[in-house]
């Protein structure tokens, strides 16, 4: 098993939604949630690497909802991976939407999972517990850390 834990941007308006996965990811031994982005413009200052954010280093995944003001989860997800470093950063949809469209857009985009929130706390902690400890014992994540690109 892999022994360095996983580092989290969480990309979400909703303030409850926030607490909910930082709650859960609390309970994750192996994952932290290393910066909670409010909307899309804050994600991509922050992936980026600008203004406030300059040097910050790069997550290991990307947890991205798709709707969100200033710009949408699909906007982030398209402007990621066409950035030669950031596109190697695994990019999870975890949305309210159960659309066919949605789910279908997101890969087509480059995305490498789709999760829908789960309003009960124990269903959406297992979930993503599940979720990470696939991440952090079966998967290999590339870690990009403080590399300028």
């Amino acid at each position: 098993m892999n022994s360095q834990s996983i580092s989290v941007l969480y990309v979400d308006d909703n303030e409850d939604d926030v607490l909910l996965m930082q709650e859960c990811i609390s309970e994750i031994p192996f994952a932290r949630l290393h910066h909670v982005a409010m909307d899309g413009e804050q994600a991509i200052e922050f992936l980026f690497r600008r203004g406030e954010h300059q040097g910050a280093p790069r997550p290991d995944i990307v947890l991205l909802d798709i709707r969100m003001p200033k710009k949408d989860g699909f906007e982030v997800l398209r402007e990621m991976k066409s950035d030669h470093t950031l596109r190697a950063i695994p990019v999870i949809m975890v949305t309210t939407s159960r659309r066919d469209d949605d789910v279908i857009r997101s890969y087509a985009d480059g995305a490498c999972s789709y999760i829908c929130k789960q309003t009960v706390l124990d269903q959406f902690i297992d979930t993503m517990t599940r979720f990470f400890t696939y991440w952090h014992a079966v998967s290999r994540l590339p870690r990009l850390g403080s590399t300028n690109h």
